[in-house]
């Protein structure tokens, strides 16, 4: 399996939460477009395989027009392998929907829409400075529906200071009410040269409490399990067959490119992620060059990936495959490594498959690193 990843980074205005690249001068989307579609030939060679999964993020790729879609759609069938029952996602936020824009995203084969609602709660959504109002966000959904996008993930963020428990239980009502498939549902990171950690410095921002957010965690699992929805990874949930096939990939270790300013691709021998410049990477693509900078990973690299990422997951690590995969001295590695946290009863086992339990998997990312192998391998 193979994915392509198209960054799109342009936002009307700045979340203040948020660290991803993007730019609000979008009188430059169209330039950006025909440097993508360039990228999108000079990378044609990354994969060799064919491609079931596109994924438009961002940044907000709703904002890109019906025509500059289907080109860049266009550009990628013409170069890539794509199959005939791919999963084409587009991130989209509520104030940029309406029924035409829908219709048109259908036409084009945009098959499933993850929808930038973050909370139903009017004072949260002016606490994070997002662009849309509460209408907007319901209004959003209503049309997917009557478009007849039934595919749709909702993103949600909990444990700011605005939202109370008892208003997070009713983020999650709406969820239910509106019957959606599956939900990204994320804890408030206090990300480096955000306008969020320069308000907390400044004591304009009350800060994060970890025991809150611990406590929306929980919250959020719990009823979403008790929905019939399937806890597949840490911050995602679906009802069955509704997982996003793209992440999915992500998390399995398959190969994807990464499109766009600061995107990222993997194939399982290097990772690599293009200059995070909007003007810098419009001009490399005008000269026909490519602009990125490249990891090769070693074993232990790799090792660590495959813990971090399973860790997260539902299914967790398989001992059978670690042995497979990275030898015998790996698999010693991580049985010693599970004896060592016996005493704090976080895992459950099946056959040699291990999995966290609910109540730590808020620590998952924490636990995977007692795995970590420092250094570029095991030495014997």
């Amino acid at each position: 399996m193979a994915g392509i990843y198209l960054h799109i980074p342009f936002c009307k205005k700045a979340c203040h939460y948020c660290n991803f690249h993007f730019s609000t001068q979008i009188d430059t989307i169209q330039a950006f477009v025909d440097a993508l579609i360039q990228e999108i030939e000079l990378q044609k060679s990354y994969i060799n395989e064919p491609i079931e999964t596109i994924y438009f993020g961002g940044g907000t790729p709703s904002l890109l027009n019906e025509t500059q879609l289907k080109a860049i759609l266009a550009a990628i069938d013409a170069h890539f392998d794509v199959v005939a029952n791919i999963e084409c996602t587009l991130e989209a936020n509520p104030d940029d929907m309406h029924p035409n824009k829908l219709s048109a995203w259908k036409q084009l084969g945009i098959n499933r829409l993850s929808i930038g609602i973050q909370s139903f709660q009017a004072p949260a959504l002016t606490w994070m400075n997002r662009a849309h109002t509460l209408e907007q966000s319901h209004a959003a959904i209503a049309m997917a529906k009557q478009a007849g996008m039934h595919n749709l993930s909702i993103d949600l963020i909990y444990g700011t200071p605005t939202l109370s428990d008892q208003a997070l239980i009713e983020d999650l009502d709406w969820i239910q009410h509106y019957q959606i498939n599956h939900v990204s549902c994320y804890a408030l990171t206090v990300e480096d040269k955000t306008a969020l950690k320069k308000l907390i410095e400044k004591g304009q921002i009350e800060a994060v409490d970890p025991e809150k957010q611990a406590r929306h965690f929980e919250i959020v699992s719990t009823r979403f399990m008790a929905m019939g929805m399937e806890h597949y990874e840490i911050s995602n949930f679906a009802k069955p067959g509704c997982r996003s096939q793209h992440n999915s990939n992500y998390w399995s270790g398959e190969t994807y490119l990464g499109l766009g300013p600061s995107a990222h691709s993997f194939n399982t021998i290097s990772r690599q992620w293009n200059i995070a410049n909007n003007a810098l990477y419009i001009q490399s693509i005008a000269n026909g060059q490519l602009n990125f900078e490249i990891e090769y990973l070693t074993e232990a690299n790799r090792y660590n990936e495959y813990m971090m990422t399973s860790l997260r997951r539902m299914e967790g690590f398989d001992l059978d495959l670690i042995e497979a995969r990275f030898g015998k001295q790996y698999l010693e590695h991580s049985i010693a490594t599970i004896h060592d946290m016996r005493s704090k009863n976080i895992f459950q086992q099946n056959g040699n498959q291990y999995s966290l339990k609910n109540e730590a998997k808020f620590l998952a990312d924490g636990i995977a690193s007692d795995f970590f192998i420092l250094g570029s391998a095991l030495t014997p």
